[in-house]
């Protein structure tokens, strides 16, 4: 492993100063980023370990009704949260259903925003790769891919965003409170990401030495709370990366659709916002022919970057399920295997 220097500072303004340098980053649980470090895709010459910080570590409930998290909450913490599971159960669904129990102990709200992505080419130090190594090729792309993106993708890389968690944000309009060299300001959640275009090596829009300090979810997207879901599918349902996953939330007044709040997860390299399919929905009626419509709006410029072709129609399946599902109500309690479309939920519906 590389000799790196190792940082603790007593602040968030010291954290921000301590990473000036070329080659620091932060260092919270580090379950990835230690990952990375182990194979040799992440040299940093600096860390600065962020994780003993104050008041990034606290769960508020704000005036207006939405949330604040710091970004130091672990996933389980938030996840558990009774308070926040109610205003925010898909969200809560997505965090269970991420990893194992023993990493979403450790893992970070902040982390979990920033991880890279899980290309198999990314991991590997000896095939090419333009986000690992700008410039060198992509080996992805004829090679295997029946995971990679079927949206957003250019021919400079076609790899997808691995988060759970980011998908319901997306959804809901969560804001990331940044801070860095000129002081703090807000991201929307859909905008911090980054398409690869030309330049894949740029995950997010974030500058050198921004720190996230916190998530906040408005009071308005508790509105969605009886009527929201969050399903992923995935190859090992005990725990394993999605291969696609959807997030929809509903408002419904008089039989039609309100308002309508949609993403999909693991089909580009972001959490993937269904605005023109969530258009398409506002006053409709809820059936599951308005649901098939939407999802084919939602998926209308999906195009495989590979062997995935398979990927848009399970897309499409897995929106229209989480819209069925949605429209039913949120469930009296989570299942035993969060988010899979394959439990069976126990318990009435909240709010039939």
């Amino acid at each position: 492993m590389k000799i790196f220097d190792y940082i603790r500072p007593a602040s968030v303004t010291e954290a921000v100063a301590a990473t000036a340098q070329t080659g620091a980053v932060y260092l919270a649980a580090g379950t990835n980023l230690l990952d990375l470090m182990k194979v040799g895709v992440a040299r940093p010459d600096r860390l600065v370990d962020v994780t003993h910080l104050p008041g990034l570590d606290r769960i508020e409930r704000l005036p207006d009704g939405g949330f604040r998290i710091g970004a130091m909450v672990r996933n389980a913490t938030l996840a558990y949260d009774t308070g926040f599971a109610e205003a925010f159960p898909m969200v809560s669904e997505a965090l269970l259903s991420g990893a194992s129990a023993q990493l979403r102990n450790a893992a970070t709200v902040g982390g979990n925003l920033l991880q890279r992505t899980r290309c198999a080419y990314f991991y590997d130090v000896e095939s090419a790769c333009n986000k690992r190594v700008p410039g060198s090729g992509c080996d992805a792309l004829q090679g295997e891919n029946s995971g990679h993106a079927v949206l957003g993708w250019s021919p400079s890389c076609i790899a997808t965003h691995p988060s759970d968690f980011c998908v319901p944000l997306a959804a809901l309009d969560a804001i990331v409170e940044v801070e860095g060299r000129d002081g703090r300001r807000d991201i929307l959640l859909d905008a911090l990401h980054r398409l690869p275009g030309e330049h894949p090596e740029r995950d997010t829009v974030l500058e050198p030495s921004d720190l996230i300090v916190a998530v906040r979810l408005p009071a308005a997207a508790a509105a969605f709370a009886s009527h929201s879901r969050y399903l992923k599918l995935r190859e090992r349902t005990s725990y394993a990366f999605a291969v696609v996953s959807a997030a929809a939330a509903l408002h419904l007044g008089a039989g039609r659709i309100a308002q309508v709040r949609l993403a999909l997860g693991s089909v580009a390299a972001k959490p993937w916002r269904c605005r023109e399919a969530e258009a398409l929905l506002v006053g409709a009626e809820p059936t599951p022919e308005a649901f098939k419509r939407a999802a084919e709006i939602a998926l209308a410029e999906a195009k495989p970057s590979g062997h995935n072709a398979h990927k848009i129609e399970l897309a499409r399946r897995i929106l229209v399920r989480a819209l069925n599902e949605a429209a039913a109500g949120t469930p009296a309690q989570i299942a035993a295997l969060p988010a899979s479309p394959f439990s069976t939920m126990p318990g009435a519906l909240a709010h039939a």
